[in-house]
Parts: C-alpha cells; sequence; structure tokens
C-alpha cells in the first residue's frame, strides 16, 4: 500500500498544517532544503512543482491543490525519497528497477482501489499521483521508495512480507524507527520560504504566523515534531 498517500479510508494531501513555533536552520542560498551532503535546489523543486501542476489541471474540480499546497507536497516528497534512500544505505538494502516497479504497481492498485471506494471514478495513476501532490515524473523514485519500505518490512519480520496484523504492526514500528534514524543521519533543513518539516509525518507545512491573534477562543493547531524523536 502506498503509505502515507492513500490512507484505508480516504484519499489524503498531507499538506497546508499550521504549526507550532520552532527554530529554523538556516540554508544555503539556492537551496529549498537540505538532507546531509546533498541539496533539493529551488529549481529543481520549482521544476517539480511545474510538473505536479501540469497533472492537477487535468483534474479540475476534484484535485483542489492551490499553489502553496503544490508547493510543500512536491518538497515533501523530495524529502520522503531521500529519507528512504538513506534507510537502504544504512541497512544494506538494494532494490532493482523491476522491484521498484512492481511496487509501485501494486501501490497503484491498492491506491485505486480506496479511491474507487470514495466513489471517484476513472482512476488512474496520474490522478493518483496529483491528488497525493507527488509530480508524476517522479514515479519511479516513488516506486523506489515503496520497494525499500517494503524490503524492510521483509527484513524486519525475519525475510518474510508479514501478513498477520500483528506481524505488521511489530515490522511497521520498525520501519517507523528506521525511517526517523535515516532522518536524523541527514540533519535535514528545510528553507524557512517553503515552510518548516514535521517529523512526525516526514511532510513540509507551515511555518506559524507571528502575528498577534485577537482574543477569544482560537483552534490549537495539530502539534508537529520539529526534530526526529529518535
Amino acid at each position: 500500500m502506498l503509505r502515507r498517500l492513500i490512507t484505508a479510508s480516504a484519499i489524503v494531501v498531507a499538506v497546508g498544517l499550521m504549526a507550532t513555533g520552532c527554530a529554523v536552520t538556516p540554508v544555503k542560498m539556492g537551496s529549498a532544503a537540505i538532507l546531509g551532503d546533498q541539496r533539493i535546489s529551488i529549481a529543481t523543486l520549482g521544476n517539480e512543482v511545474a510538473n505536479l501542476n501540469q497533472a492537477v489541471k487535468q483534474y479540475p474540480g476534484v484535485v483542489t491543490l492551490n499553489a502553496s499546497q503544490q508547493t510543500q507536497a512536491t518538497l515533501t516528497w523530495l524529502i520522503r525519497y531521500q529519507i528512504n534512500e538513506e534507510l537502504a544505505r544504512q541497512n544494506g538494502i538494494t532494490v532493482t528497477t523491476a522491484q521498484a516497479q512492481a511496487a509501485l504497481v501494486q501501490a497503484y492498485a491498492s491506491a485505486t482501489t480506496a479511491a474507487e471506494q470514495q466513489g471517484l471514478t476513472n482512476v488512474t495513476p496520474t490522478l493518483i499521483l496529483a491528488y497525493s501532490g507527488i509530480p508524476p515524473n517522479t514515479a519511479p523514485e516513488l516506486g523506489r521508495y515503496e520497494a525499500i519500505a517494503n524490503e524492510y518490512l521483509r527484513i524486519a519480520n525475519g525475510g518474510t512480507t508479514p501478513t498477520s496484523s500483528s506481524a505488521q504492526a511489530a515490522a511497521g514500528a520498525k520501519l517507523s524507527k528506521a525511517e526517523c534514524e535515516a532522518a536524523k543521519a541527514l540533519n535535514i533543513a528545510v528553507n524557512p520560504q517553503f515552510g518548516q518539516l514535521d517529523y512526525t509525518q516526514y511532510q513540509v507545512v507551515t511555518v506559524p504566523s507571528q502575528v498577534t491573534r485577537p482574543a477569544g477562543p482560537t483552534t490549537s493547531p495539530s502539534p508537529i515534531a520539529t526534530a526526529p524523536a529518535c
């Protein structure tokens, strides 16, 4: 299943959340994010957002991501891809192109079923990706992201894919810890122009406004983790 892409009950876009206050790590000029000795340039982010935008335009009224959400979603996935690549490096995991393609096909199938259960028709891979804020041209990276996680789950379960609920939960907990350790090793810094990284879901969220709010009842935003919990 496309973890954090399509939920069992709904198609959701994991962007646009308001964050609580935190310190922001400086990033180099021209960078959207720094991950270890790698960087995601603003130019690269802009190109990928343009690719996502072209897909979004194909589904007016269905995919309703605004410009800010498209940017945050795109950067979210570019960061997630690198986290799983670091996870693979730390754990000696290699995946073939065939494994990545198979993982992507499986993920599309699960996501399509979830989407159709909510009444969407003519569900295509492009629609799934656009709805989830993923530039369709990064599908090969998404396939690797899924395949790496699948292989880690298999290893964590003693060499076989977990099938029972208890085995899936146990392996999933190990995967979450491994992702956390990978993200921590990368020492990720996001350019505050685009938001900040919430480590609970490894998603780029909006930096909170420092403007004083008027008196009266307010709705507290969901708390976020501004650093890895591992």
